[in-house]
């Protein structure tokens, strides 16, 4: 039989910066296919926390207008209803979650419900 042990919670985890820099408490980091917030500061080769789940104010793609309970990306620089860049082949971005609210084209920011 398999059994599993329990590690933690899991609203925020363990994370090892591997990135070469520093991550900045608050910075959007990508793990794997998704994104997280750093919830410490953490020099290269420390491990902090790492938020994966909860709602956040993120940076919004410039001119773009989000509805409501859309999936949304992390483009790299915003957030964006995309998946990916379009391209032949296509480059897909991180899943950040979903709009818990609408932005207008206008809007800087945009608030996401991260998907943990």
């Amino acid at each position: 039989m398999a059994t599993g042990t329990f590690w933690q919670r899991g609203e925020a985890i363990d994370y090892t910066n591997a990135s070469g820099s520093k991550i900045e408490a608050n910075e959007i980091v990508v793990l794997g296919s998704r994104i997280g917030i750093a919830g410490t500061e953490m020099a290269n080769g420390e491990t902090g926390s790492l938020h994966v789940f909860g709602v956040f104010e993120l940076p919004k793609k410039a001119s773009e207008a989000i509805s409501a309970g859309v999936d949304v990306y992390w483009n790299g620089t915003g957030i964006t209803a995309s998946a990916n860049d379009g391209g032949s082949p296509a480059t897909p971005y991180a899943k950040a979650g979903y709009a818990i609210q609408a932005a207008v084209a206008d809007d800087t920011t945009i608030k996401v419900k991260l998907l943990g």
